[in-house]
């Protein structure tokens, strides 16, 4: 599916990421489906890798610098630029729900120079090596001058225990100033249910969420899970007093979550910033909330200085950080150049 230039960047690059999350999913249930997971221990037991992980940033980051090849791309997994990528890992298409969609017009004419695409390309790999399904996400967040503005959350194995062969993929997308879809959502929560890691919990952690006085604990993995619960409101607030997240973990969530108007932010209360050369790991912890976001922040400050100063609101990034892969020769060709056309892909000439 042709998409015309005339469509504003933003919508070309949410249209297309939901049509490769959808390819993405499937990579991940062919992996589970053959057995083999290719686990791989990152810095320990609960920061595993497995060839779902590798296999779907693959498709993900080389389908999405093929369509856009001006666009800085940061994904969770290591990709060397000479990677061979596979054709079956191609996603060219477009979605055409979202195409359905008028762009807002403050983001109608972003140039590409403004945008950064955060990639995590299976959230919740543990839960994904323990069987807990239901928590793992592709996560494809679109950052526009540094906010998150548009997300796109895949969940490739939604419903795995009603459905034969682990469930369905299920994409839920969504924009600032427009909305987001894919999901139902409740409309009354009783008590205060707060949400927090499975996996990673410690004592400051515990403190933390119990400062915030939860009615019930949910204990879950990946953060783009953790999300879609307050998002679907089944629970209040996801507290996470950690450095634990990084930006590619909440990028996505946190602009869906933004366009449906809950808020997410650090444990200050202070917004995450997503440009190219932020330092990648979320500083200031993750605080993300359906409403009343600042009672949650004051409720953190009673934990004290001493307890919170470790947690920085921003951090400048090394100079190592400053190379994106966009700027990197991938083993792709760029999409408008697929036919032998040289010419370069128009991109709009106002900046906010």
């Amino acid at each position: 599916m042709a998409v015309a230039e005339t469509v504003p960047l933003l919508m070309r690059i949410v249209s297309s990421s939901v049509a490769v999350s959808y390819r993405a999913a499937k990579i991940a249930r062919d992996v589970l489906s053959k057995g083999d997971l290719g686990i791989v221990e990152k810095s320990g037991k609960n920061d595993v890798q497995t060839e779902a992980d590798r296999s779907a940033q693959r498709c993900i980051v080389a389908s999405l610098h093929k369509q856009f090849p001006k666009i800085a791309i940061y994904g969770e997994e290591e990709l060397a630029p000479t990677t061979k990528i596979p054709d079956d890992f191609i996603e060219l298409g477009f979605d055409e729900e979202v195409l359905k969609h008028e762009c807002p017009k403050h983001l109608q004419n972003i140039p590409d120079e403004k945008i950064v695409i955060w990639v995590d390309p299976l959230d919740g790999t543990k839960e994904f090596t323990e069987g807990f399904l239901d928590h793992v996400t592709v996560l494809i967040g679109i950052a526009v001058n540094g906010v998150a503005t548009a997300g796109i959350i895949n969940q490739p194995f939604h419903d795995y225990e009603a459905f034969p062969r682990y469930g369905k993929s299920r994409c839920i997308w969504g924009i600032l100033g427009l909305g987001a879809f894919g999901f139902e959502r409740n409309e009354n929560l009783d008590g205060r249910i707060i949400t927090t890691t499975r996996s990673h919990s410690d004592y400051t952690i515990t403190k933390t969420v119990q400062a915030c006085e939860p009615s019930e604990v949910l204990r879950v993995g990946g953060a783009g899970h953790k999300v879609l619960l307050l998002i679907e409101k089944k629970a209040h607030a996801y507290v996470f007093a950690s450095q634990g997240c990084k930006k590619w973990d909440t990028c996505a969530p946190e602009a869906i979550l933004h366009a449906i108007g809950g808020k997410l932010s650090d444990i200050h209360g202070k917004p995450i910033p997503y440009h190219a050369n932020v330092v990648h790991k979320n500083t200031g912890g993750v605080l993300a909330t359906v409403e009343n976001h600042d009672w949650y922040v004051d409720k953190i400050k009673t934990l004290g200085e001493e307890t919170l100063a470790k947690f920085e609101s921003v951090k400048p990034a090394p100079p190592t950080l400053e190379a994106t892969l966009s700027q990197q020769k991938l083993n792709v060709t760029p999409a408008d150049k697929v036919d032998g056309n040289n010419k370069q892909s128009q991109c709009d000439q106002v900046s906010q």
